[in-house]
């Protein structure tokens, strides 16, 4: 399960910018592409923060679409899932968006 080593990631993250302060809220953006399973991360982010300053903290994740530029018909569709077709059938895209994975904000007590 990576999402626990995303989990810690994120909560080392979190600690480098706070320090000691006592956190409430992270809110993290991930793509659709990330191959990231929300329910997952959420309880491995419940387990990294044990004992540290983020511990009780909630962890708010927002998916943000997945966007392809079509090489063969120039439009930047949106896609739902990995496989990568443009409206237009064509294959022959370039990824645009969907694989972040960013911690966007912290709140803090």
């Amino acid at each position: 399960m990576h999402e626990l080593s995303i989990a810690e990631s994120i909560v080392d993250t979190v600690l480098q910018r706070t320090g000691a302060q006592q956190v409430h809220v992270v809110n993290v953006r991930i793509g659709r592409l990330t191959a990231v399973v929300p329910d997952a991360l959420l309880f491995c982010f419940e387990l990294a923060t044990v004992g540290t300053p983020l511990e009780g903290a909630r962890l708010d994740v927002h998916q943000t679409d997945a966007r392809v530029h079509c090489r063969s018909c120039g439009k930047d569709p949106l896609v739902a899932d990995l496989v990568l077709l443009c409206d237009c059938g064509s294959a022959d895209v370039e990824v645009l968006s969907g694989r972040e994975l960013q911690v966007g904000s912290v709140e803090v007590v």
